[in-house]
């Protein structure tokens, strides 16, 4: 899908990858940008610096979500492409991670996205053709060392968008899963640490490589070209790969 001409609503919109997407995006020729994000205040505030509109949206309430997209095709006419880019972290195993936090990393990695495709699939299905963008991580593809609820939502997520891609994508509706490594964001790693990542990377170079993904349609964008090898290898041989997990986590709590 070329993004001349498309509007789209960025959920997670007033920094990182969510208002590099929304440059991005704008400099593609997109007609219109909705952001989105908890505060209404800064959402005001990087929608008059991009030149695009906003508004203040939880996305783990449904009828939230509901509004976003009421107001973006109130304004606009209709929604090309819902990027439900809204995330947060966690850390833990599963002996500290309590019922609470599973319960709204599930929130804000799974329903959030079965929200916001319940919400905008019917109108891109009479039209026959739209666009669906979530938010995942390399962690959903691999594993997040120490971030058990992080790690297993995410893996939903790109299960979810998996899910979605076979039932819609005979409809006109394309789906793409983004799974970076570590992006120099808020929410990100300041370092390259135990080698969890291949390089913390900025989130304009990011952006880049969302829309050249989308242009082409095609399932994962790998921002970190080297996840794909990564899951190859998993797939290649499951017990081998968690062995190395496993090294790695021994690595990491300077057990070897």
């Amino acid at each position: 899908m070329e993004l001349a001409g498309k509007v789209a609503v960025i959920t997670g919109g007033i920094g990182g990858i969510g208002r590099a997407m929304a440059q991005a995006f704008l400099a593609e020729g997109a007609r219109g940008i909705m952001l989105a994000d908890l505060d209404a205040d800064a959402v005001a505030s990087a929608a008059a610096e991009l030149g695009c509109e906003g508004m203040a949206c939880d996305v783990t309430d449904e009828a939230q979500i509901q509004s976003l997209a009421a107001a973006a095709a109130a304004k606009f006419g209709q929604i090309d492409l819902f990027c439900s880019n809204a995330g947060g972290p966690s850390v833990g195993t599963i002996l500290d991670i309590t019922d609470d936090d599973w319960q709204k990393q599930w929130n804000l990695h799974v329903m959030a996205h079965v929200y916001a495709a319940r919400t905008v699939v019917p109108g891109m299905l009479e039209r026959g053709e739209g666009y669906l963008l979530n938010t995942a991580s390399a962690a959903g593809l691999l594993a997040a060392l120490g971030g058990g609820a992080y790690t297993v939502t995410k893996a939903a997520c790109v299960k979810l968008s998996e899910f979605l891609a076979i039932t819609y994508g005979d409809d006109g509706i394309g789906v793409s899963v983004l799974c970076p490594q570590g992006v120099n964001t808020a929410m990100g790693p300041k370092s390259l640490g135990d080698g969890q990542t291949d390089g913390i990377m900025e989130p304009e170079d990011l952006a880049t490589v969302v829309v050249e993904t989308i242009r082409e349609e095609r399932f994962h964008v790998l921002p970190h070209p080297e996840v794909e090898e990564y899951v190859r290898r998993k797939g290649d041989n499951i017990d081998r790969w968690l062995h190395g997990m496993r090294r790695l986590r021994r690595t990491s709590l300077g057990e070897e």
